[in-house]
């Protein structure tokens, strides 16, 4: 009773009010666009890549992918336009919206004892909603149209509840992936993940789909395959992954992955299991040095995932630019070296592919989106190339990867539905959002004893 009293009142229950008024907003998926004379980027060969074409939604998918589509539909004109699929995020802690770049200083070490430590302990339910939803909105801005939300906010039911309510407040296209949290009697991670797949994910036909953020522990791993859910795990340290190859599969995914043993990537390439890298912050954190080439060297083409914002931006352009960046240094150090079959240098459009359809393979989605399709959902972003930044746009996959950033996303489709356009969020109000996500920040830090001073020093060092 407690729960569906939580969620008929308060905050929550103004979320889900929220978002009725903001699904209205954007109106239901049953509309035809036809985005006329960009440059399309596909990713699907079948389909190919064109200098100039059309792509025409209709309702919630993509109808066709074309030159010169003649149909009756609301015209958006791409001529100035790239327009690809929406990038794929495949690990984000999205509860921790409210707590953006409060840690830049932070090591590994600082971010488990004051984030997953005192701030996590703080959270109320209402701060998880709005930390997801504010997360979910930066992301949907900057042109992510899917994202893993690593959710290890399970304080309690009710703090699982909210995360989920404030993605689907946001309507992105989410996989919700039930982690653990603070210690106590309301955590009832892992069982209660089967109270959550008949509760909120009963239907296959919904934005949001089922995952479990687990641990190296197989017991939990069978609890997600009984209920149908993705398993998704943080791996840092060699000789971990041999531990649970027998249980390793395509439908587990591993995220760092660094300094892992060569036992270790055998085991992974054997399974078809898939790598998530989040190259800044592994960098910056201090996990170790992004496993980009590791990966290559044994077949892997790895996803990416933003992991923190409490640290590092969440969009995708800085993901694309570091992978591709670390990947040439260390290819090209080993060329200089001498060696005589140093590894080939990635291309912007492979990165491009790893935001993309290899972010969908990650989450089990790639039937549904990751590429520009006939029949694949309509998510769908459009990249201005006609912005002081980027023109005039001699390479679109050069000018995606080394040339954008969040402010070149104009326009984003998700199942069909406008989420921004003209540079500007749909239905959504932005005031109420920000009142909301100053008055979460205001109590977490408060709950945590640290001071509110934009110049710095909420914690020691930082």
């Amino acid at each position: 009773m407690r729960r569906r009293t939580l969620l008929k009142s308060g905050a929550i229950g103004l979320a889900a009010a929220a978002c009725t008024s903001l699904s209205s907003q954007r109106g239901p998926a049953t509309s035809r666009f036809l985005l006329k004379g960009g440059c399309v980027l596909s990713l699907d060969p079948a389909v190919g890549d064109f200098d100039t074409a059309d792509v025409l939604i209709e309702g919630s998918r993509i109808a066709a992918v074309r030159p010169n589509i003649e149909a009756s539909a609301e015209v958006i004109d791409a001529s100035n336009m790239i327009v690809m699929p929406g990038f794929v995020d495949t690990h984000r802690h999205a509860w921790q919206g409210a707590l953006r770049n409060i840690l830049p200083n932070g090591l590994l070490s600082d971010y488990g004892r004051d984030i997953t430590g005192t701030a996590r302990a703080a959270y109320r339910p209402e701060d998880a909603l709005v930390g997801d939803l504010v997360t979910a909105l930066g992301a949907i801005n900057a042109g992510v149209t899917t994202m893993l939300d690593w959710s290890h906010i399970g304080n309690s039911p009710e703090h699982t509840d909210a995360a989920i309510e404030g993605l689907r407040e946001s309507g992105i296209r989410a996989v919700y992936a039930f982690g653990s949290g603070v210690g106590g009697t309301q955590n009832r991670f892992p069982e209660d993940i089967r109270r959550l797949r008949k509760q909120h994910f009963s239907s296959g036909d919904q934005l949001l789909t089922l995952g479990m953020a687990a641990g190296l522990n197989t017991n939990q791993w069978r609890l997600a395959r009984e209920v149908g859910a993705l398993i998704t795990v943080h791996v840092n340290g060699a000789n971990q992954i041999v531990q649970v190859a027998n249980s390793l599969g395509p439908d587990v995914a591993c995220i760092h992955c660094t300094n892992l043993s060569e036992a270790d990537w055998q085991a992974l390439a054997k399974s078809g299991a898939h790598v998530s890298i989040a190259c800044p912050i592994e960098m910056e954190m201090g996990h170790g040095i992004p496993p980009i080439q590791q990966a290559l060297d044994h077949g892997i083409r790895p996803s990416l995932s933003t992991d923190v914002e409490t640290q590092m931006p969440g969009e995708f352009f800085t993901q694309m630019r570091s992978v591709f960046t670390l990947q040439r240094m260390q290819a090209l150090a080993r060329q200089r070296a001498g060696e005589t079959n140093p590894p080939k240098l990635l291309t912007v459009r492979e990165v491009i592919e790893f935001a993309t359809i290899e972010g969908a393979r990650d989450n089990l989605l790639d039937k549904k989106v990751g590429t520009l399709t006939p029949g694949k959902e309509a998510d769908v972003i459009m990249l201005r190339m006609d912005d002081i930044n980027v023109m005039p746009v001699n390479n679109a996959y050069g000018a995606v990867v080394l040339g954008m950033d969040a402010g070149n996303v104009d326009t984003v489709f998700i199942g069909g539905k406008l989420m921004k356009r003209q540079g500007r969020l749909v239905g959504v109000d932005l005031d109420g959002v920000r009142r909301r996500v100053h008055s979460s920040r205001d109590y977490i830090l408060s709950k945590a004893g640290w001071p509110r001073t934009r110049l710095g020093g909420y914690l020691p060092g930082h």
